[in-house]
């Protein structure tokens, strides 16, 4: 069980804590990588493509707590692969972010903590005195609505410099906010989660 309280001990409305973890929340991992596939009108699968062994594990592992099986391979590239199987109950999701060829954001999109701690697991990473979420560099349509869904959530994010496809969140409160709204880090993704310490990366 995670958990996201306010100082004055309250739980946040929009935290991931507010409601059940729910597959409506698999959203947050389609502002990252994440790609639906849909299998005639029948039923749909979300697979991500992510960066290291330890973030693919923990995200199969917060699917599962929503109640979506969810397996680690490899990708062609060699990357980790986190995929579930063809569900009819995933339809619904892939009908709202597939138009076409692409991905899209559904009208309406309303980011919460949830969703924002799956896009952290994702695709988030402390660096320096600030924390960056990254986007899915093929569906560039989608950039400026999630930088409009993250300040509607009180989360106000700039592109990193020079990276087009890299938001990044900075200010001790603004930190401090997002580590409100997503909890605790589940074990094994501490390197993912936002530090309030500035942190430096190994080049």
């Amino acid at each position: 069980m995670f958990y996201s309280v306010r100082v004055d001990g309250t739980i946040s409305l929009f935290s991931a804590e507010a409601s059940g973890p729910g597959l409506a929340d698999l959203a947050g991992v389609l502002c990252g990588p994440g790609r639906m596939t849909g299998f005639g009108r029948t039923a749909a699968r979300l697979s991500a493509v992510v960066d290291e062994p330890w973030r693919a594990g923990a995200l199969a592992r917060e699917c599962r707590r929503r109640g979506a099986e969810a397996q680690v391979s490899a990708a062609e590239c060699g990357r980790p692969l986190v995929r579930t199987p063809f569900r009819v109950d995933l339809l619904p999701l892939e009908q709202r972010w597939n138009r076409g060829e692409g991905k899209v954001l559904p009208e309406g999109f309303r980011l919460d903590g949830a969703m924002l701690r799956m896009w952290a697991l994702a695709a988030g990473s402390p660096q320096g005195n600030g924390y960056l979420l990254a986007l899915d560099p093929e569906a560039p349509e989608t950039h400026e609505r999630l930088i409009a869904a993250l300040a509607q959530l009180g989360v106000p994010a700039k592109a990193q410099k020079g990276e087009d496809s890299l938001l990044r969140v900075t200010g001790r409160r603004r930190l401090a906010h997002v580590l409100e709204l997503i909890g605790d880090a589940p074990a094994g993704a501490e390197p993912a989660w936002p530090s309030l310490v500035p942190v430096v990366r190994a080049v």
